[in-house]
């Protein structure tokens, strides 16, 4: 990589920076210290943080020295939402919350070598300051005016809800938080996504003002929404979260699976680290076959193995396979399956009854009689075994880990049976 400047525009990283050129020559002279923020306002990161997360990897990849910040100070407040004030977690809560994000973000770093990265939490510096030193050493700097012009604080304003002087001051928690890593690491640089720009610039206009020498600089990445104006990161079923309990691998590796074609070579470029070539390549395939899905399928399996590992990975791929005819059902452990079919239409049942009946339960037909032409015609399954009969009821010696039936009718319309002890 040559210019990481360059990289990151060619992928859709760069929407905004403070001085182009300043920047360009700064990191071309390298290494240079940068810092990113994530605050703990829920148990998990969920896949929008992936843009932060993995822009954090590329510039320490490309040599630079990467401070990732869990705020354990500012996640007790929270960034102004457009709408509405957010819920004050408590403090043992906030820190729980530090410690399991602390341990997402650190697998995509290396913390070794000359540009080794650093975790760092805001708490250490916020901690034990006062009320007074924190109105008269920071709160001194920020002029009112000025920060009424915020984008979240504008809209707050224009809102019936208001804003609490709790979240207007969030900006200068995050302007102080920049000051203290120049001081303390030498971080001349702040990444972060655009809606983040007025609290990105506000630390530059802290440290311009108390540390007059400093050259610093911010770089804002671009706000990812849905082709259909819906809100990145989002499913059906709500957040993609990186935590597999809370989104579990199989959920994870579909959502990437069933991006939409107009998204999903943006997607590539921001968060894939395949080479240009290779993601150029995958663009032509998907426009010449997009049937094929290959640049959703390349993009899931990267990013699963990312998030997941290798083995959950394969494991999720086997099973969205076997789902549909190209694997062994049997093969899959409990955990993978039961995941993949909790995403599927399910009923639960303490007695096994005719495949025609569960078939109309389930709702993949609309009625007994149309569960009989199905069966009929050849396109009714169990566990990926044609339905001979349409008198078939199905044995406990089939169920799957002793509790599962999957039920497809034709090639792609899917459900589960789930057989209870009643």
């Amino acid at each position: 990589m040559t210019d990481i400047v360059d990289e990151l525009k060619w992928r859709g990283l760069f929407a905004l920076s403070t001085d182009e050129d300043a920047l360009r020559k700064a990191l071309a002279d390298g290494p240079v210290t940068f810092y990113c923020g994530f605050d703990p306002t829920a148990a998990s990161l969920h896949v929008g943080h992936l843009v932060q997360v993995l822009t954090v990897r590329r510039l320490q990849q490309a040599g630079h020295r990467p401070l990732a910040l869990v705020g354990g100070a500012t996640g007790q407040i929270g960034d102004p939402r457009p709408t509405a004030e957010r819920t004050l977690n408590d403090p043992e809560t906030v820190a729980n919350w530090v410690a399991r994000l602390r341990s997402q973000i650190e697998p995509f770093l290396s913390f070794e070598g000359e540009n080794a990265a650093t975790m760092v939490n805001n708490l250490d510096w916020t901690a034990g300051m006062s009320a007074i030193e924190f109105l008269r050493d920071i709160g001194k700097h920020f002029r009112v005016n000025k920060m009424l012009t915020k984008d979240s604080v504008a809209r707050r304003l224009e809102s019936q809800e208001g804003i609490s002087y709790t979240e207007f001051s969030y900006q200068l928690l995050q302007g102080m938080d920049f000051l203290e890593l120049y001081r303390r690491y030498g971080c001349t640089l702040q990444t972060g996504g655009s809606d983040q720009w007025g609290n990105l610039t506000a630390g530059i206009d802290l440290i311009h003002r108390l540390e007059p020498d400093a050259t610093v600089h911010a770089v804002g990445t671009p706000l990812m929404v849905k082709a259909d104006g819906t809100k990145f990161g989002k499913s059906e079923s709500g957040a993609v979260w990186l935590d597999p309990q809370m989104t579990t691998p199989y959920a994870f590796y579909q959502f990437w699976l069933n991006v939409d074609d107009r998204d999903v070579s943006t997607y590539m470029r921001i968060l894939s680290f395949k080479s240009r070539e290779e993601i150029e390549e995958i663009e032509k395939l998907t426009e010449e076959r997009p049937q094929a899905r290959a640049a959703q399928r390349a993009l899931a399996e990267e990013l699963t193995t990312l998030v997941h590992g290798a083995d959950q990975c394969a494991a999720v791929i086997a099973a969205s396979k076997a789902l549909f005819g190209q694997g062994e059902l049997g093969d899959l452990d409990e955990a993978t399956l039961s995941a993949a079919l909790s995403e599927l239409p399910r009923v639960q049942v303490t007695e096994l009854g005719p495949v025609v009946d569960l078939l109309a339960e389930v709702g993949l037909v609309a009625s007994k009689s149309a569960a009989r032409r199905t069966v009929k015609e050849g396109g009714a399954y169990v566990n990926n075994t044609k339905v001979a009969s349409e008198d078939a009821v199905p044995s406990r010696d089939e169920l799957l880990h002793g509790r599962w039936l999957v039920l497809r009718r034709g090639k792609k319309n899917l459900a589960a049976v789930e057989v209870t002890a009643g």
